[in-house]
């Protein structure tokens, strides 16, 4: 019987991790959120106060497929102001359901079957999902430790082919927490540039930058390389990680491409005839109100990285990547740490801390390149991660037994 091609879709080993602690947590079992990307702060008042006004005031019937025009309009406005990205019209604008489903729209739209598009590996799963969910290829490009994780022109240009479409940027980058500087980013876009190929720019994490780094947009940066590339960049942003509004599920979607606009709202049509109809009144307060809450998450991200890094540095064969931006830690393994915890490779410790209730993501979630490296997460509060990271860090020097309490058959680590 032939196979569908979601049948050779994973379900993410992070979304089975998560499902694990949840239900641990759930029964009761003390366990520590390093495994998922979820912001744990409340939305802000005025977010929160748009949301229920809306709600009050009936807005919760159909709306206008890609987007109402209030929450369009400011997006473009936003996009002006904080990206330098001019768009001509809101009809260059589209509101999606978070931003993977705006990477889900832009590929259905962008790649006919035998398209090849060149990721970063590692690389957030999903992407390369929807690369082979549109009928595309993913190419990933191995990211080295020693080059700061992020990507190499040279290397990208060698893995550019006839079948060759566009190229997926993400910075801040997820799972790395490395960010591009503007002269690499545009060393990346004049490889597009000659080759004519389209760039996708995952920009989701746009916000939870550290200093001394600065976020630059591919749109804005491709201005200066030509105005034929400028119009074949396509920019996916996400109110999840800028505002913590992960649940409410919404993003955009920015392309000044007159195919593509024509395009995408059949897609959006088709998937999700518009985004939730309160969902898109609380956005647009996010763009038109106080941004401070956006200064106040990021100082306490920085809190929670330093705490995280501090507990595992120092350790025998895992090398911790000091991250610029998103709140990911990425950490490099010696296979000397699997011998010495008695595991097999950074699957069999990311299983194994999972049953003692510590959340994280095996390097393997994110590419072929990047077998030994584990993820683990800080957007959980900041209690949780002081906590979390002592006994994290006693795990892993073996200061804590590294198995699972076999009577138990589940989560069965305390506090620390």
């Amino acid at each position: 019987m032939p196979s569908h091609v979601l049948d050779h879709i994973s379900l993410g080993k992070i979304v089975q991790i998560r499902e694990r602690l949840l239900d641990a947590q759930a029964a009761g079992a003390k366990v520590y959120r390093f495994e998922s990307g979820d912001p744990s702060f409340s939305v802000a008042p005025h977010i929160l106060a748009a949301l229920n006004d809306a709600a009050a005031r009936g807005q919760t019937h159909y709306v206008a497929t890609s987007g109402i025009p209030a929450l369009r309009a400011a997006i473009r406005r936003k996009l002006e102001r904080v990206n330098d990205i001019p768009l001509a019209s809101d009809d260059a604008v589209f509101v999606t359901n978070g931003a993977m489903h705006g990477l889900f729209v832009t590929f259905e739209a962008l790649l006919d079957p035998g398209d090849e598009v060149i990721l970063p590996d590692p690389m957030w799963t999903e992407v390369a999902e929807h690369v082979r969910l549109a009928g595309g290829y993913a190419v990933g490009v191995p990211l080295h430790e020693g080059d700061g994780y992020v990507y190499d022109p040279d290397a990208v240009a060698r893995h550019v082919t006839q079948r060759t479409k566009a190229i997926f940027v993400n910075t801040p980058h997820n799972p790395t927490g490395a960010v591009l500087d503007r002269e690499r980013l545009r060393a990346i876009l004049e490889i597009a540039d000659r080759k004519g190929l389209w760039v996708v720019s995952d920009e989701a994490y746009e916000d939870v930058i550290y200093p001394p780094n600065a976020h630059h947009s591919a749109a804005a940066v491709a201005r200066t390389v030509s105005r034929d590339l400028a119009e074949r960049v396509v920019s996916v942003f996400s109110f999840s990680k800028s505002h913590a509004m992960s649940g409410l599920r919404v993003g955009y979607v920015a392309t000044p491409s007159a195919q593509l606009q024509e395009r995408l709202p059949k897609v959006l049509r088709c998937s999700i005839n518009g985004v939730n109809s309160v969902a898109q009144w609380a956005a647009t307060a996010a763009l038109e109100g106080p941004r401070d809450h956006l200064e106040a998450m990021r100082a306490e991200y920085l809190v929670r990285r330093d705490i995280l890094l501090g507990a595992l540095k120092g350790i025998d064969g895992v090398r911790p990547f000091t991250p610029q931006g998103a709140f990911y830690l990425w950490v490099a393994l010696d296979p000397s740490v699997y011998r010495r915890l008695g595991v097999g490779d950074a699957n069999e410790l990311s299983d194994t801390l999972a049953s003692l209730g510590v959340g994280s993501a095996p390097g393997e979630a994110f590419g072929e390149h990047a077998k030994d490296a584990i993820r683990f997460a800080y957007s959980c509060d900041t209690t949780m991660v002081r906590e979390g990271s002592a006994v994290l860090r006693a795990l892993l020097t073996g200061e804590r037994p590294l198995k699972p309490s076999a009577d138990r058959g589940a989560v069965a680590a305390t506090a620390g």
